[in-house]
């Protein structure tokens, strides 16, 4: 689509001045470091107006296929059934990278282990995993009466369907009964204040009152912290891509956007907020 115009009278003057007004929507788990892009861009070109929305990946991407936002963002990829809904309806998704995230697995400050393994995380989350208790697991927690408090996202969620994929598989499904937080933020903070709790989140929402798990692969195989370099390199079991979605390849405004996006100072924002940026950057 293109993008709108706002335009302002300027009524002492009788001249009129048009800004643009880029509509941007999507991701829980980017919609920090995209605040972030808006206002900073804002400072250089004040001609330019981005308005950061959340709401989930899906919410973003269904924007994008309705044809109601410039640019949307997702924490997954988009199906090949959403591209062929969003072209049925004279839109053409264009994918960018536009960082990387190593998707965190948060437990409390007083988790007696640094590590699980992704086959560990599949019981935990997997329906009919099999672990409901953390003793299934040989694991006691201080302050915790046993059953694990599974948080997870709700279904909207780039977060959620890329935890699916990964860690129970292309058709694995979730356990009843987890507690599906809205965003990000929320899962960080129930786990903080809940010893028997386990979340997965963005890595930028880390905090000293959570502790992020080393994650193996396999039981018994070494395993790898969530940080921003083993995001960039793939070494984190549970890193993935971060993207931005236009409509077509990006023209006028928004190609200046993204390209500025893209560019170190857009990039060292990126790591400044958490991520990954899908570049090496010097940032000062």
């Amino acid at each position: 689509m293109s993008v709108s115009l706002a335009v302002a009278a300027a009524l002492a003057s009788g001249a009129v001045s048009a800004r643009t007004e880029i509509q941007n929507k999507g991701s829980d788990t980017l919609v920090n470091v995209a605040q972030s892009w808006a206002e900073q861009y804002g400072k250089i070109n004040p001609d330019v107006a981005v308005a950061v929305s959340g709401g989930g990946s899906g919410t973003g991407i269904a924007a994008m296929i309705n044809g109601t936002v410039d640019i949307a963002n997702s924490s997954r990829k988009m199906k090949d059934k959403e591209i062929a809904e969003a072209k049925a309806k004279g839109h053409d998704p264009v994918e960018h990278v536009v960082g990387y995230d190593a998707l965190a697995i948060f437990v409390h400050k007083n988790f007696p282990l640094n590590t699980l393994s992704v086959p560990e995380l599949a019981k935990i989350y997997g329906r009919d995993g099999g672990a409901t208790k953390w003793s299934d697991l040989g694991i006691t927690i201080p302050g915790c009466k046993d059953e694990i408090v599974v948080v997870s996202r709700q279904n909207n969620s780039g977060t959620y369907a890329y935890f699916q994929e990964a860690v129970l598989g292309e058709k694995g499904k979730f356990r009843q009964g987890t507690l599906d937080m809205h965003g990000s933020k929320d899962v960080a903070d129930l786990v903080e204040k809940t010893p028997c709790a386990i979340g997965y989140s963005g890595l930028a929402y880390a905090t000293d009152h959570l502790k992020a798990l080393c994650i193996a692969p396999e039981k018994g195989k070494p395993c790898v912290m969530p940080t921003e370099d083993t995001a960039f390199d793939g070494t984190y079991p549970i890193a993935r891509p971060l993207f931005m979605y236009t409509d077509g390849q990006p023209k006028a405004d928004t190609k200046k956007y993204m390209d500025w996006i893209k560019s170190d100072v857009g990039q060292c924002i990126v790591a400044k907020e958490g991520y990954a940026p899908i570049k090496k950057v010097s940032c000062k």
